[in-house]
């Protein structure tokens, strides 16, 4: 059974960005599909479709090295 969950991440502006941070998260063990709802100027929303829940540290670190921010977890 999958989940998802949903991230707010900071500083993304363009497809770039989405297509970074979504390479990145994609790469994480368990990920099955990623979205981003790009909001231009706020903190986009950022769903995660996984095998099981994640653990927000992982999230962080992934979204980190997309050279992102995460704000919180919704």
């Amino acid at each position: 059974m999958s989940t998802t969950a949903e991230y707010l991440v900071e500083g993304m502006t363009c497809s770039h960005c989405v297509s970074s941070v979504t390479e990145e998260l994609s790469e994480v063990d368990g990920v099955t599909a990623v979205s981003v709802d790009l909001t231009s100027g706020l903190p986009s929303i950022v769903s995660v479709t996984s095998d099981a829940p994640l653990d927000d540290a992982t999230v962080d670190a992934a979204i980190e090295e997309a050279g992102y921010t995460l704000v919180k977890s919704l």
